[in-house]
Formats: C-alpha cells, sequence, structure tokens
C-alpha cells in the first residue's frame, strides 16, 4: 500500500467535501440572501461563494503541482465567474472542483505529498501536504459556519450531519 496517505487525504478531503453539499442543500432557496448573522454582512449565498473558493483551494494546489498533466486544468480555466449563486451552480461547482481533486490524486503517490511548492505567502516553498491541510481546515472552518447557520434558523442537524461516523 505504498500510497495510503494520498488515499486517506483524499477520502477526508472528499468527505468534506459531500457533508458541505450536504448541509447546503439543506438550506431552504428563499434564504440564500438572508444573512448569516443578525446584524452580519455576509449572506447565505456569500457563504456558497466563500465555500467555493475553500475548495478551489485545493484545486490551486493540484494545479500548481500538475500544471501539465491535469485534463481538468483547462476546464478549471474556463469556468466563469458566479456574480450570484444558487443551490445548482453551488453543488454543480463543487463536483467540478471534486473530479478535479481526485484527478490529481490519482497521478500522485504518498511521495508527491512531501513535494515542496512556493507559494504567494511563503515563496521558499510549502509542502504538498501542509498547503492541502491549511485547505482541509479552511474548507471544516466554513462548513461548521453553515452548520451554525442551519441550527439557528431550525433546521435540526446534529453530528451526524457534519461528520460520516465509520462503524
Amino acid at each position: 500500500m505504498p500510497d495510503i496517505l494520498c488515499g486517506s487525504l483524499l477520502a477526508k478531503i472528499e468527505e468534506q467535501i459531500e457533508r458541505t453539499s450536504y448541509l447546503a442543500s439543506l438550506v431552504p432557496v428563499t434564504r440564500l440572501e438572508e444573512p448569516l448573522m443578525d446584524g452580519g454582512s455576509w449572506t447565505v449565498s456569500d457563504l456558497f461563494h466563500h465555500l467555493l473558493d475553500c475548495v478551489a483551494g485545493f484545486c490551486a494546489v493540484v494545479v500548481a503541482v500538475e500544471p501539465k498533466r491535469l485534463a481538468c486544468h483547462q476546464r478549471l480555466q474556463q469556468l466563469p465567474a458566479i456574480p450570484s449563486i444558487g443551490m445548482e451552480t453551488f453543488l454543480e461547482r463543487l463536483q467540478v472542483y471534486r473530479e478535479c481533486i481526485g484527478e490529481a490524486f490519482g497521478l500522485w503517490d504518498d511521495d508527491d505529498l512531501a513535494r515542496n511548492i512556493p507559494t504567494v505567502f511563503v515563496p521558499g516553498g510549502e509542502t504538498v501536504l501542509t498547503l492541502m491541510l491549511g485547505n482541509f481546515e479552511h474548507l471544516i472552518n466554513h462548513k461548521r459556519q453553515l452548520f451554525e447557520y442551519l441550527k439557528r434558523i431550525g433546521i435540526k442537524v446534529g453530528s451526524a450531519d457534519l461528520y460520516r461516523f465509520r462503524g
């Protein structure tokens, strides 16, 4: 099992994307332009945009690692900007990003997670694993924000909605 780390990391990323999609699907479409919090400036739609940015962060890493071998690279570049986001567009875009992430992981082995990639913030570079974990943390934090919003508007959600429990 030489690629167990890649497989494990991909499974957790896909799980977070799936749980985010699920939680988003619980939001009533009539509430997309509603503020997330009383007096807050972000709407639910703004959070959806930001959740897409979180997942796009994984895509940015995979494109930096595999700029030539990824078939999805061109598809990502051709995606139009989304000025306003509805549920269908949100879920479709998440799926495109998920497929690109999966494609990259299909090209990698565990050694690729140790590769050093220069970034805007760290020109000397950070490992692919560090970059992926940073994006993972970012996604989880905003997924929790969506979870808390759902609770606030009276949608019954609990731990099983946030996590995939293993039996």
